[in-house]
């Protein structure tokens, strides 16, 4: 057990020591920031290259260097840098490996540009058709140049060829879809200032923005070819984005190329040196920091950005501007679609299908607008309208499905209020007609006002059928149950008339009531032949008029008057008469005990 405590602490030691061991501590040299995968097609990042930058903390200026295999880009790098050849960036024929992928100088210069400290870091490029690379290598190689720089530095020996046009198709079509753009807080990097650097001794009376506006200039096409045709597009296109550009021509530094890491500067050629100077201001006069959103980027910031772009430009098996504008515009179709969510989650579920489709298309558009004051790129943005179109979509679904289950609960549970309330009327102590047709049209009405969504046709037809059936049975029982309760009614008042008030009016029309609903039914054999008698309908007209009303409605009141009555009815018996006496507005049966203390005559 001592032992493997032992060894793990061995372990332990030996693994921080490696580590430390594997930190860089002189970041004055270049390191790799970028490197080609075995299959020299795709890209991959370097960690000494991300350590390097990851350190630094002050807005970032990145200037790249591109051009063909061995143009002399390294050593146009160590010159703005001031550094020699055995300090700087290594020169093509002084390594076998030459430049492979992207390179970063470790240790930034800090300027203050517009009053802000940045640091500016230079990059170089593996050139262009070297033996032993695909195409879409260099494509991307130049992609990730174009985008990573705020100065893009095209460096060209001599003269702009045809070839060297079509490199720049990444950075039109990546300037076609960015530069532009308003400025604001989400808005997209803007691309590198070009700048054609024309290495050439002799410019034959010409200027070299001259130069460059004549290698602009259009091709005659007149056999058609397709070819010619894209160049010249690519050409209107760099002369529509002169205010990105410039144009800086360079002498040779010496006739012995081979010899210049050996030479100082007194050594040089001293109209080289002065144009070198000049390039110098020229460059750090352009330079800006590197924006993305709206956001000057530090180094771990700078890092995350190309990843970012790293991964978009190695989809597929040629890196386009598509890709780019994609990842960039991620965020923004997320922002827009959580936008849209939040506006429908305002919405009041359940709702008629008509205004949530009203709802949607609002959002909709106004997340659309959103989208279109922030995204990114122009012709390839799409893509991502469709992505966000298609997201929108599914959250839309999931707001139907959500309104159809709301607008199930509550025109179900409508429903179920107006069959508990139809059975109550099914049940009334009273029957009333007029009572059961106000329940069914406040029924009818409250169903039609507060069942709103897909389910109300659905629910309306249940209820349709169900207030149907109730109606016509409390149709069939109404008649029955009147006929009872006015028999019984008319022996209830017999019996109040003749022994509790001893009202005679009020015991003979009880006593013609009974005799009417009796004698009548046994006369015409059925009762159901009595509900067409004109009496029974002034009967019935009556009984509606005294048990139901917008102002009393006897079914719930009935006992409680019927308890005031008999009160009243007590309270006169035994204390109304000796204040008042006996005597009736109507007819009353006589009172015996009077006669009995009458005088006997003599």
């Amino acid at each position: 057990m001592e032992i493997s405590h032992r060894t793990f602490v061995f372990l332990l030691s030996l693994c921080l020591l490696l580590q430390t061991s594997l930190s860089i501590e002189n970041f004055h040299q270049a390191f790799p920031i970028v490197e080609p995968d075995p299959n020299h097609t795709k890209l991959r990042l370097s960690r000494e290259g991300l350590e390097a930058i990851s350190r630094i903390t002050t807005p970032i200026a990145a200037v790249a260097v591109i051009g063909p295999y061995r143009s002399g880009k390294s050593f146009l790098l160590n010159q703005l840098l001031s550094l020699s050849c055995y300090e700087g960036f290594g020169v093509g024929h002084m390594r076998d490996t030459k430049t492979k992928g992207i390179w970063v100088w470790g240790t930034p210069l800090e300027i203050e540009i517009d009053g802000v400290k940045t640091s500016i870091i230079y990059l170089d490029t593996e050139g262009f058709e070297s033996v032993g690379k695909s195409n879409v290598y260099d494509d991307r190689i130049f992609a990730l140049a174009t985008v990573m720089s705020s100065v893009l530095i095209y460096n060209l020996p001599e003269t702009i060829r045809e070839a060297d046009i079509s490199r720049l198709s990444f950075a039109v079509e990546l300037a076609e879809e960015f530069y532009g753009r308003v400025k604001g807080q989400d808005v997209a990097f803007e691309p590198s200032k070009l700048l054609w650097l024309i290495q050439r001794d002799f410019l034959q009376g010409k200027s070299v923005k001259e130069m460059v506006d004549e290698a602009l200039q259009h091709v005659p096409n007149e056999d058609g070819n397709k070819n010619i045709d894209q160049v010249n597009r690519i050409r209107d296109s760099l002369a529509i984005m002169g205010d990105n550009s410039t144009a800086f021509s360079l002498p040779q530094p010496h006739l012995m190329r081979t010899k210049l890491c050996d030479l100082k500067d007194e050594d040089l050629d001293s109209t080289y040196v002065a144009r070198r100077d000049q390039l110098k201001k020229l460059v750090a006069s352009i330079l800006r920091p590197k924006i993305v959103q709206g956001k000057a980027l530090n180094g771990k910031e700078f890092i995350s950005f190309l990843e970012q772009i790293l991964d978009a430009l190695n989809k597929g098996e040629i890196p386009s501007t598509g890709s780019l504008v994609e990842v960039f515009n991620k965020d923004i179709v997320e922002r827009c679609v959580k936008q849209y969510h939040e506006r429908m989650v305002k919405l009041r579920l359940p709702m008629s299908e008509e205004h949530l489709q009203s709802a949607h298309e609002t959002a909709h558009d106004e997340a659309l607008k959103a989208f279109d004051a922030q995204h990114f790129g122009r012709q390839h943005a799409k893509k991502s309208v469709d992505q966000l179109d298609e997201q929108m979509k599914e959250v839309f679904k999931n707001f139907v499905l959500a309104n159809e289950y709301q607008s199930s609960k509550l025109c179900e549970a409508l429903y179920t209020k107006c069959e508990d309330d139809m059975d109550h009327l099914q049940s009334l102590r009273l029957p009333s007609m007029a009572k059961f047709n106000a329940g069914f049209v406040y029924c009818n009405q409250s169903f039609e006002h507060q069942c709103v969504g897909p389910s109300k046709q659905n629910y309306e037809q249940r209820l349709t059928k169900m207030m149907g059936k109730a109606r016509s049975l409390f149709i069939k029982e109404y008649n029955n149950r009147l006929f009872n309760w006015l028999v019984a009614f008319s022996l209830v008042m017999v019996i109040v008339g003749r022994f509790i008030i001893k009202f005679i009016l009020l015991e003979m029309a009880a006593w013609i009531l009974f005799i009417f609903l009796e004698t009548y039914t046994r006369m015409f054999w059925t009762a159901e032949s009595l509900y067409y008698n004109p009496v029974w309908h002034f009967i019935v007209g009556t009984w509606e008029t005294v048990v139901y009303s917008p102002v009393l409605d006897l079914d719930r009141w009935a006992i409680p008057i019927v308890c005031i009555i008999a009160l009243c009815v007590l309270y006169w018996r035994c204390y109304g008469k000796r204040k008042h006496g006996s005597s009736w507005l109507l007819p009353m049966y006589n009172n015996q005990k009077n006669g009995r203390n009458r005088e006997r005559s003599e």
